[in-house]
């Protein structure tokens, strides 16, 4: 094939916790030029959270018959440990949320499973795949002329979201070398 002189076509899929940007980038002899752009403003880590803490609302009501939701103690208690849970989901199957007293004397133990993290979140992880299909578009590049996905954001480390990637690039591996917003 021809030479391409270290010249490299990169996508980066920088999912943070309330941002979601990505960017289509050459680099040439050391030389990065951005070729396009696109995202969502409004999407992002604590979209996650949310849905596990709404999640995890409802059960409380169905099964103890206790809405937490006007109570800002026990909301924040619930948003702190569903972000500890989606953040242990990227490498176990199952975690249990735990929260003593949450409200009214209610001791909150419950499972969440990775499969369920998903299915609360599909919708959300599809939507990340707009944006990306809108910047290759703009880029005017064929998916086979990325020579490199680079994931940013503790967001990507969710497994789901990486599939859906991988998915999309025809199974390239998307590169999880970067991570600016480690704890």
């Amino acid at each position: 094939g021809l030479d391409k002189k270290g010249e490299k076509n990169i996508l980066v899929f920088d999912l943070g916790g309330g941002t979601f940007d990505v960017s289509i980038l050459t680099i040439d002899n050391g030389v990065f030029e951005v070729i396009s752009t696109n995202g969502d403003t409004h999407l992002g880590g604590e979209d996650f959270d949310q849905r596990i803490m709404e999640y995890f609302m409802k059960l409380i009501k169905k099964k103890h018959g206790k809405d937490v939701s006007a109570d800002v103690k026990a909301v924040q208690k619930l948003r702190r440990e569903a972000e500890r849970a989606k953040r242990s989901l990227s490498n176990q199957h199952q975690v249990r949320v735990e929260i003593e007293s949450l409200h009214d004397g209610l001791d909150f133990s419950e499972p969440l499973t990775r499969a369920r993290f998903e299915e609360l979140n599909n919708d959300l992880f599809r939507k990340t795949m707009g944006p990306v299909k809108k910047a290759m578009e703009d880029a005017g590049m064929k998916k086979s002329q990325i020579d490199e996905i680079v994931l940013v954001g503790g967001s990507t480390r969710i497994p789901k979201v990486q599939a859906l990637l991988r998915e999309y690039f025809d199974g390239k591996e998307p590169n999880k070398g970067i991570n600016p917003d480690e704890p």
